[in-house]
């Protein structure tokens, strides 16, 4: 199986975590499940245990100067070189699936729009988030995007 290293931006808007995807047809797609409004692709709501996605997110992104003003998020369900945290599948939940950080105390759950990210619901999730280049445009993104899934 291929290692493919998904490649989302994201940013803190309204009080939460939320990407754009245009390749996907997303926009201000919330990370949390909090976000007002329609909740259309990755959905992730927090559990009380941690403070979860938002307190995994704060601490992704602890040494990345203005992170809410954008960083870059990578994940995959393949482990992969500077993973900073490990999400495993413990159960399926509302139509989506309940995950819980492996060495950290946080539970999300992922709806079923997971999908459009991965063939099926990975039993486990790996992330890092990096410092976002202002010189990237969408094109740019895109290219990246597509470097980094022929790896």
């Amino acid at each position: 199986m291929a290692n493919v290293l998904n490649v989302i931006q994201a940013y803190w808007y309204a009080n939460c975590w939320v990407f754009d995807d245009a390749s996907r047809g997303l926009g201000k797609e919330s990370l949390e499940g909090r976000f007002e409004a329609e909740l259309r692709e990755i959905k992730v709501l927090a559990r009380l245990v941690g403070g979860g996605v938002t307190k995994m997110i704060d601490y992704l992104v602890k040494d990345i100067p203005n992170a809410r003003e954008g960083f870059v998020l990578l994940f995959s369900s393949q482990p992969f070189a500077g993973c900073q945290v490990e999400l495993d599948r413990i159960a399926e939940e509302d139509g989506g699936c309940l995950y819980r950080g492996k060495n950290h105390s946080v539970e999300a759950w992922l709806s079923p729009a997971l999908l459009r990210y991965f063939e099926t619901t990975p039993e486990s999730l790996y992330m890092k988030a990096k410092p976002q280049r202002a010189e990237y445009d969408s094109t740019q993104m895109e290219a990246l995007e597509d470097s980094i899934a022929q790896l």
